[in-house]
């Protein structure tokens, strides 16, 4: 359970952020990128020029069943929508949860309110939770606002290519309630780990591309079809990303030390 103590540092945080217009700005840039921008061109691409997704006609053979039809613009925009959409998605949790965890401790340091922080009437173990949880509600409600946003973009194309309006599936199920939040405290809890051992938040936000490389290996995989992800692929992937989090966190917990904080 979180205390009122805990609270107190998790909204401190999360105020911070929102105050330093370079880091929330930059905040903003990817979900904006990946739930407005991309898919207005996905659906002007559709809509204007259907002939310029014709690269992607193989891959809508290895569909289910239920998806495909003899409308190929309706086809691929449902492939568009439950299949690539929801990878491109994964994105957002990893970058907005890495941009606020990697200023959890080295934003301290930086600012010399580290030592003030380890003096607060909490245990270490305490303090490095309240870090863990400040990152990760700040990532999740980025995470469905972009979710509401992409989903307003998407179905006004619906409304535009099908002509009628469609219910997101179980990919975008199992995406927002099991994978994106395996995947945001993953990031989380290593980028948590790099902070305290970082000199300054640059070193601790360089380090993402370790988390970003899985996502874009599964976008690759399936532009080129070496695998369809399907919903139930999401649901494994977030159950294996929860797994591996909640080990990284009890060890990198058991780890942490005043003495490796302060060096």
């Amino acid at each position: 359970m979180i205390n009122s103590k805990q609270l107190a540092i998790i909204k401190k945080d999360i105020k911070s952020i929102t105050s330093n217009k370079s880091l929330f700005v930059g905040l903003l840039v990817v979900p904006i990128m990946f739930t407005v921008i991309m898919p207005l061109i996905f659906i002007l691409v559709l809509y204007f020029s259907p002939e310029q997704m014709d690269d992607i006609e193989p891959l809508l053979d290895m569909l289910p069943a239920n998806i495909v039809s003899d409308d190929m613009a309706k086809t691929t925009f449902l492939f568009l929508f439950e299949f690539i959409m929801p990878m491109f998605f994964l994105l957002i949790p990893v970058l907005s949860s890495t941009i606020m965890a990697a200023s959890s401790f080295v934003g301290e340091k930086e600012k010399s309110t580290l030592e003030t922080l380890l003096y607060c009437p909490l245990s270490l173990k305490q303090i490095y939770q309240a870090k863990v949880w400040s990152s990760f509600f700040f990532s999740i409600g980025v995470t469905f606002i972009s979710f509401i946003l992409m989903l307003i973009i998407m179905e006004a194309g619906a409304l535009l290519i099908i002509g009628n309006m469609i219910l997101p599936g179980l990919s975008w199920l199992f995406t927002m309630l099991a994978v994106s939040p395996a995947v945001s405290l993953l990031s989380i809890t290593f980028i948590v780990m790099i902070s305290a051992k970082s000199k300054t938040m640059e070193d601790a936000q360089q380090k993402t591309v370790f988390l970003i490389i899985p996502i874009f290996m599964l976008i690759a995989g399936q532009f080129t079809g070496i695998m369809i992800i399907n919903a139930w692929y999401l649901l494994a992937i977030g159950a294996i990303f929860g797994s591996i989090a909640y080990i990284m966190m009890k060890k990198s917990t058991n780890n942490l030390s005043y003495e490796k904080l302060l060096k």
